[in-house]
This record gives structure tokens, C-alpha cells and sequence, in this order.
């Protein structure tokens, strides 16, 4: 499943290339089951403390978060937030490392990194509820997240959509070419906290909606313009975006988050040290490959629990452009 020469060209010239079926029900099973676990969990868990009274057991995994919130608009947002976890990495249990280390993907991701594969640290799971203005993302850049300095650097990232994405629930939207200017400027404060590039300094690209199939993926560069819109269905746009990048790109493997302090000077940081960077592959030395759930779990517990400062890039809110 390594992506082709004519893959590769595209991607490069694009900014982003989608590479269908390469999970398979199957393969996405496992992550779909995790992640209705721990909704039953918190359901039950409403329904005791008489917050809720119905958990729909009996919807399928597309429409029970969803059938939930339509019921009981708080009680979904806080199963949503449950799912989600500190900074939206949330569930990091044994199918989330699977997911991540699916071979069909990570011979993929060698073709544009090499070899040699760091997870990166910022991992995602979106639940796009229906009608739920946090689920818009607008537009922006991955690397408007990132410290500066690895702007340079191709941190690639893997949109999965865990059911199909369409125009109607929520899919990607990307802006082609853009990527080849360089980082465009961002501001906090953006729609439902995040950042933002308002419209009128969007670059005129005409945007390309992306729909999908589960387990279809696809592939974006860091400084690739995407976001997201209104989720018009009744069922629950889930997806996850995952990362990675070189050995030789910033990182913070086996660093500890005490070693990130205001002292300590930007360029010798990861691209983004709030979580923890872990090594996927390495030819040279496979003994440092993170192959147990309980060690991927207990790296990013390490980092959500001490959350280390950054000096960010000094974007303004959106309210003083």
C-alpha cells in the first residue's frame, strides 16, 4: 500500500491526497467498539445519577452519541467531552496504538517521511454531533499550532473518517497548492476557541470538499488550509486525525516535560510539547519502537498531567485584527 510515484507528485503538488479503503471494516472495528465502551460507560453512568434516562443501547455506533444528545442536549456534550479527553487526544487505550500503527498506513506514511517514524504528538478524536457549533473547525494550518521553527519541516497528517464523511454531516475541505506560500496568519479566539485564518485573508483557492468512506484516509501536509462545516444529519461524523513525521523533525521522545521550561529556548523544543512524541519505527534501533499499549498510555498520561508551557507564536485574538 506505499503510495505511488504518481501519489507522491500529487500529494507534493496538491498539499493533500486521499487514499481510499485503506482500513477496512474490519480494521476499524476495534477503535468503533473502544470508543462505544466508553460512551456506555458515561451513559450509565448519567442514567444512575438521574441525568439521563434513556442510554440507547440499541443504536448503532453512527447514532448513539447522537440519539443521546438529541435527547439530552448536556448530557451528550459531556460524553462528548469524556470522548474527547484533555485537548481532544481523549481515549488512548490498546486500539487507538493499533489504529495508529496499521501497517497499510504506516507504509504510507515511509514513502513520504522515510523509514525511520515518530509519532507525533497531537493525535485526534472528533466527534461531530449534529448541530454542534464546536464540531465547525475553521479554516487554518496545522503548523499555526506548531512552534515556528518547524515550519520547514512535513509533519503529515491522517484524517480517518470512522463513518462515511459527506457534504451533508461535515466532511474536509481543503485548499490545494496553498501550501507551497507558507504559513498564513492565524489568529486565537477563532469559531469555538480555535484558531483561525478569517475568510478575507484566505488566499483566493477554490476550496475542495473532500466526502469519504470509512477507512478511507486522507493525507494533508502541515501547512495545508482545511476545515470543516455543519453537521446537517442525525448521526455523528466520527473521525480521528493522527500524525507523524521523521526521526530527524523536532520531537520530545524521551524527554521529560520538566525539561520544558521559559528558559529554555524555542528552537530546541518539539513542534508541539504539550504531548508526548513516541517512536513508531526505527531501523537502527527497534528496542525504542512503542509497541505496548500500557507504555503508550502511560507516555501521554506523563505529558496530559504536567500539560508543559509553551511560548506559542504569538498569534492576537480574532477580536483585535
Amino acid at each position: 500500500m506505499s503510495l505511488t510515484p504518481d501519489e507522491l507528485v500529487l500529494f507534493h503538488r496538491q498539499g493533500y491526497l486521499l487514499k481510499t479503503g485503506l482500513f477496512t471494516a474490519e480494521d476499524l472495528k476495534p477503535l468503533q467498539d473502544a470508543l462505544t465502551e466508553v460512551i456506555d460507560q458515561c451513559a450509565r453512568e448519567l442514567q444512575a445519577d438521574g441525568k439521563l434516562t434513556n442510554i440507547h443501547a440499541d443504536q448503532p455506533f453512527g447514532r448513539r452519541l447522537a440519539s443521546i444528545h438529541a435527547e439530552n442536549e448536556d448530557a451528550g456534550k459531556e460524553i462528548t467531552s469524556k470522548v474527547m479527553g484533555k485537548g481532544g487526544g481523549g481515549y488512548n487505550g490498546p486500539a487507538m496504538l493499533q489504529t495508529i500503527r496499521h501497517p497499510a498506513l504506516l507504509s504510507c506514511i515511509e514513502s513520504l517521511v522515510g523509514p525511520d517514524i515518530i509519532g507525533s504528538s497531537v493525535y485526534r478524536i472528533r466527534p461531530k454531533l449534529p448541530g454542534w457549533d464546536r464540531g465547525e473547525v475553521p479554516w487554518h494550518q496545522d503548523s499555526g499550532y506548531f512552534l515556528a521553527h518547524c515550519d520547514r519541516h512535513l509533519i503529515v497528517t491522517c484524517w480517518v473518517p470512522l463513518v462515511d464523511a459527506t457534504l451533508e454531516n461535515g466532511c474536509l475541505h481543503v485548499m490545494p497548492t496553498v501550501h507551497k506560500t507558507g504559513i498564513l496568519r492565524h489568529y486565537t479566539e477563532g469559531h469555538a476557541g480555535f484558531l483561525e485564518v478569517p475568510d478575507e485573508d484566505l488566499p483566493s483557492v477554490e476550496p475542495v470538499p473532500v466526502p469519504m468512506k470509512a477507512g478511507d484516509v486522507l493525507l494533508l501536509t502541515n501547512l495545508t488550509p482545511h476545515a470543516s462545516f455543519a453537521n446537517n444529519t442525525n448521526v455523528v461524523r466520527w473521525s480521528i486525525d493522527l500524525r507523524y513525521q521523521s526521526a530527524n523533525v523536532p520531537n520530545n521522545v524521551e524527554e521529560e516535560p520538566a525539561s520544558y521550561t521559559t528558559e529554555r529556548d524555542p528552537v530546541t523544543m518539539a513542534c508541539y510539547p504539550p504531548e508526548a512524541d513516541f517512536v513508531i519505527r526505527d531501523q537502527s534501533d527497534p528496542s525504542r519502537e512503542v509497541h505496548s499499549a500500557d507504555q503508550f498510555r502511560q507516555l501521554r498520561q506523563r505529558y496530559e498531567e504536567t500539560r508543559p508551557n509553551i511560548p506559542g507564536r504569538g498569534w492576537t485574538p480574532l477580536q483585535e485584527r
